[in-house]
C-alpha cells in the first residue's frame, strides 16, 4: 500500500477512486491536514495504470467518464474514510532517515531485552566506564545513550530524537546527525559521570544537543533551514531547570541534559560561522 496523491477535497478525490474501481483497480481515502484528502494504492502492481491515468484526471477531473464511472460504482461504494495502518509507519519514515530509525531500532531492541530479564548483561556491557578495567572499552563512552530504563523514559526520548534527529538527517545529512550524536553521547556522558557516577543511561543528552544545535543554527544561520519552533525550546529549557529538583523523586541526569545542551550550541555555532 502506498500513497499516490493528494487532492484538495474529498468528493474530488471519490470520483477518481470510482473510476479506478470501475477498472478492478482498489484505491482507498484518508484525511490529510488543512481538509485535504490522501488517495492510497492498495495494490503495487497497479501503479503503472493509476499513474497514468491519475495525469489525465489531474488535467481534467470533470471530464464525463468519471460521472459515469461514480454512478457505475454507486451501489457498492462505501462512504467512509479509510486509515490505512501502513499511514503511520509512513509518516515515521517520511520524517526521518536511516541513522534516525537505526538508532531508535535499536533503543526500543535494547530496551526489550533488558524489559525480558537480560537488564544486567545488557547494563554491564553498554553503561559508561565504571573502573580501570573498562577504562578501554571505548564503546561505553556512546553506548549508554542507547539504554533505557522505563516505558515514559524511551517514548519521551524517541520522540524528540525522532522530531530534531530527523529534521537533521533530512534537511542536513546522515553524517552530520551521526556527528551531533558521538559528541554528544561523549560529552554529555563525561559531564553526568563527574555528577553522579557511571550508572546512567538514555538519549536525553542527546536530545538537548539537538535541541541546541538546531536552536543556535536558528538564531545565527535561519536561511539554511535548520530551524527550530521557539515553543520547543521554551519547553525543553524550562524542563532542563525543573530537572534539577528532581520532581517527583525522578532521577533525572541533569548534568547529561545541560552538557549535551552545551556541545550542542557549540557544534550549532562552529557551523553557522564555517558557513557564513
Amino acid at each position: 500500500m502506498q500513497k499516490i496523491a493528494v487532492l484538495p477535497n474529498a468528493r474530488l478525490a471519490q470520483a477518481f477512486i470510482d473510476y479506478a474501481a470501475a477498472h478492478d483497480v482498489s484505491l482507498e481515502l484518508a484525511p490529510e491536514p488543512d481538509a485535504h484528502v490522501a488517495v492510497w494504492l492498495i495494490n503495487d502492481d497497479d501503479k503503472a495504470w493509476v499513474d497514468n491515468e491519475l495525469e489525465r484526471f489531474i488535467a481534467d477531473p470533470t471530464h464525463s467518464r468519471y460521472q459515469a464511472a461514480s454512478w457505475q460504482v454507486a451501489e457498492t461504494r462505501q462512504a467512509r474514510f479509510h486509515y490505512p495502518s501502513a499511514r503511520l509507519w509512513q509518516t515515521v519514515k517520511e520524517k526521518s532517515g536511516p541513522v534516525t530509525l537505526s538508532i531508535m531500532f535499536i533503543c526500543v531492541a535494547l530496551f526489550m531485552l533488558m524489559t525480558l530479564g537480560g537488564f544486567d548483561v545488557v547494563a554491564r556491557r553498554l553503561l559508561f566506564p565504571a573502573d580501570s578495567s573498562q577504562q578501554w572499552q571505548l564503546w561505553r563512552l556512546f553506548s549508554h545513550a542507547l539504554l533505557h530504563f522505563s516505558a515514559l523514559h524511551i517514548i519521551f526520548n524517541l520522540l524528540w530524537w525522532w522530531v530534531l534527529g530527523g529534521r537533521i538527517e533530512r534537511l542536513d545529512s546522515s553524517s552530520k546527525l551521526v556527528q551531533i550524536f558521538l559528541f554528544a553521547a561523549l560529552f554529555s556522558g563525561l559531564g553526568q559521570y563527574w555528577l553522579d557516577g557511571p550508572y546512567f543511561g538514555g538519549l536525553s543528552g542527546v536530545v538537548y544537543a539537538l535541541l541546541g544545535y538546531l536552536w543556535w543554527l536558528t538564531w545565527l544561520a535561519p536561511e539554511r533551514g535548520l530551524t527550530i519552533e521557539k515553543p520547543y525550546v521554551i519547553f525543553m529549557l524550562a524542563w532542563l531547570v525543573i530537572g534539577f529538583f528532581q520532581p517527583m523523586g525522578m532521577n533525572i541526569a541533569n548534568m547529561a541534559h545541560l552538557f549535551g545542551l552545551i556541545i550542542g550550541c557549540v557544534l550549532g555555532l562552529w557551523d553557522a560561522k564555517r558557513h557564513a
